[in-house]
């Protein structure tokens, strides 16, 4: 089934996916690190990672398809520009939701690979697609598929493309040449994205602590974010690349996409703006776009955050109208942003 591999991977890179290798899914997924990484409670709320049998799916995907036989893992490059300028009221975005909603975009291109292989056979195709939407160790069974390492961030870094890339997977019933897993740890003494993390949510090598991770916190996060780690947010509204805009493989490989699917529409946003939309509004302006993973509340809470910070005048009378909003997660923010502002 070589010549058939090395086809699937041809066709996923002509797809515009930069990445492709297989695992075989009898090999297991090593979950140690991840049983105890739960124990220690790094998953903060999201208890959908904790499901005992979520958890029995990802140290084995042969729960999921009795059927399955190998998996390929593909990665597409996001990395869309250098940050823009800083603004007065203005908020950065992480730059992975700096475009459309890239679960639909690489899902699809999974369908199209899926359709590709399909013809290639005798019989039927049995498969699944998934883009962060399946009980799977992405990153574990990309680094078997050897698509690089897992650094020191958690992020898997590839040595031609650094780290700023999806990664999707197709499961498939098919009996495919695996790939040799990765099998050097690049990162070396370095400890750049340790050292730069605001809030000390890598708190190990290999660790992160999502309780105290800005991206969790203003995307995944549903209640108050604690006061003692609102100022280190800065001026990010939503998510944080800080611990890959430091590596130095990204540094010196990243390069901007040229997908079409992936092109800027909010690599910043007017936090004043934000704190005037209504459910409708927030709707029509994020629901095709990763931004809404935060819901409106989120987001307009993660926006007086902001405006707390950033410390203007100029923001209080908008402050004001939210204080009053139907919602107390962004009336509660919003008063304490006007505490800070006034406190200066």
């Amino acid at each position: 089934m070589k010549d058939l591999a090395d086809g699937i991977k041809a066709e996923a890179w002509r797809l515009g996916l930069n990445l492709a290798g297989i695992t075989d899914p009898a090999v297991g997924v090593p979950t140690t690190f991840y049983t105890d990484w739960l124990a220690q409670g790094y998953h903060a709320e999201m208890d959908y990672l904790a499901r005992p049998d979520a958890v029995a799916k990802r140290a084995d995907p042969r729960r999921i398809m009795p059927e399955i036989r190998s998996i390929l893992v593909v990665g597409m490059d996001y990395y869309p520009a250098d940050c823009p300028p800083a603004e007065a009221l203005v908020g950065r975005v992480s730059r992975y939701a700096w475009g459309a909603d890239y679960h639909e975009l690489m899902l699809e291109r999974l369908e199209q690979l899926a359709s590709w292989i399909d013809r290639q056979m005798a019989r039927p195709l049995t498969y699944r697609a998934y883009v962060d939407t399946g009980p799977l160790l992405e990153r574990a069974l990309a680094h078997q598929a050897g698509l690089g390492w897992i650094g020191k961030n958690t992020n898997l870094v590839h040595p031609d493309h650094g780290s700023y890339f999806f990664l999707g997977e197709l499961l498939l019933d098919l009996d495919l040449e695996p790939d040799t897993p990765w099998s050097e740890d690049r990162c070396g003494s370095c400890t750049a994205c340790l050292d730069a993390c605001p809030t000390g949510a890598l708190v190990a090598p290999h660790t992160l602590d999502a309780r105290r991770c800005i991206s969790y916190l203003t995307v995944e996060h549903r209640g108050a974010i604690p006061e003692a780690l609102r100022p280190l947010l800065a001026d990010r509204v939503f998510g944080c690349d800080i611990c890959q805009e430091v590596c130095p493989w990204n540094r010196r490989f990243a390069r901007p996409t040229d997908e079409p699917g992936l092109q800027p529409l909010h690599p910043t946003l007017d936090l004043l703006e934000l704190l005037e939309l209504d459910e409708d509004a927030f709707r029509a302006r994020f629901r095709e776009t990763p931004l809404w993973r935060a819901r409106r509340a989120g987001l307009l809470r993660n926006a007086a955050v902001v405006l707390g910070n950033l410390g203007n005048p100029a923001a209080i009378p908008s402050l004001e109208v939210a204080r009053s909003d139907p919602n107390p997660l962004v009336a509660e923010h919003a008063a304490w942003a006007m505490e800070q502002i006034r406190a200066r």
